[in-house]
């Protein structure tokens, strides 16, 4: 078996494009209902600059930090044994699993990485831990793994339970 190891592709670069649209939308969102409990007088006094200071520091660091801290940890890798992953930007998260063990390949493209064209690819295992998932790949690249686990997994029977 594998060693647990750092998987050797990166994402797509667009993948930080993204990122910084969905932080960035989601630190607007909070930064207006601070905005909103600040001029309802809510939030009164020295907490509705603070709140301010808070919200615009969650939407600059959510849209020109994060998604650069997440390219440099978001990588993948298919072998002929394994689907290695990592992902997160917080808490570091390093799996594999053997290409035995797989049970389904699913693609998705939701409206934001369709914009962006990009793909997320979730392998289903027999795993207690879940489903491996590979954010952030181009459409070739997306299609390009559930080709090749397709073939692996059909080239390498188990019991993938």
């Amino acid at each position: 078996m594998d060693q647990l190891r750092e998987p050797r592709h990166l994402v797509a670069p667009r993948a930080k494009a993204m990122w910084a649209t969905e932080y960035g939308v989601a630190g607007v969102v909070v930064l207006a209902v601070v905005v909103v409990l600040v001029w309802t007088g809510t939030i009164t006094g020295a907490w509705r600059f603070a709140a301010c200071a808070v919200g615009g520091l969650l939407v600059v660091a959510g849209a020109c930090v994060v998604p650069f801290w997440r390219y440099a940890v978001h990588r993948w890798e298919i072998t002929d044994t394994a689907v290695y992953t990592q992902r997160g930007w917080l808490v570091r998260e390093r799996r594999i699993a053997p290409v035995s063990r797989v049970q389904t390949v699913d693609t998705e493209r939701g409206p934001l990485a369709q914009l962006f064209g990009l793909t997320t690819v979730t392998i289903t295992t027999a795993s207690a831990k879940g489903e491996l998932r590979i954010e952030g790949l181009t459409r070739n690249d997306a299609e390009q793994v559930v080709r090749d686990l397709t073939t692996t997994t059909a080239a390498n029977p188990g019991d993938a339970t």
